[in-house]
């Protein structure tokens, strides 16, 4: 399995931090190469975006559970790919850093399956650590922005 984590302190507070990662809508179209998404309920939507994974390039179909809603905290959610054979995980992890900053942690981990798996997995190896600095990063900018 493929797995990139990524923290960032941000000069806000917790709170600030969950409001914001607790609205699916807000961070789900920060995914790098976002084509859409779609809400099935309050805790599953369907994620469409281009994975650039060096020598495939595809349109990936991935329906997200949201697992955990730990506010003000956490939340954790799994992965299932609905037109690629990949499962997996991931979280936002904030943490009180200091006096009015924050840590917030973004992982992402993901596991090809199926027939082409080999070679997929090894061009995961390098795309999910950079899609997980990338898209917490823009978290990360998006939040600082709406404060």
């Amino acid at each position: 399995m493929s797995e990139g984590l990524h923290s960032i302190i941000l000069p806000v507070s917790i709170e600030t931090v969950w409001g914001f990662v607790s609205v699916i809508d807000r961070w789900a179209p920060l995914v790098p190469g976002y084509i859409d998404h779609e809400m099935i309920d309050d805790e599953t939507l369907i994620w469409e975006f281009k994975g650039d994974l060096g020598l495939m390039k595809k349109k990936i179909k991935l329906e997200v559970n949201i697992l955990e809603w730990n506010e003000p905290d956490k939340v954790t959610f799994k992965l299932r790919g609905l037109n690629e054979k990949f499962d997996g995980y991931g979280y936002f992890l904030a943490e009180r850093y200091g006096m009015a900053e924050t840590k917030m942690t973004g992982c992402l981990a993901i596991v090809a399956k199926g027939a082409k798996a080999p070679i997929a997995n090894a061009l995961l190896k390098t795309y999910v650590p950079q899609m997980t600095i990338e898209f917490s990063e823009a978290i990360a900018q998006n939040l600082l922005l709406q404060i």
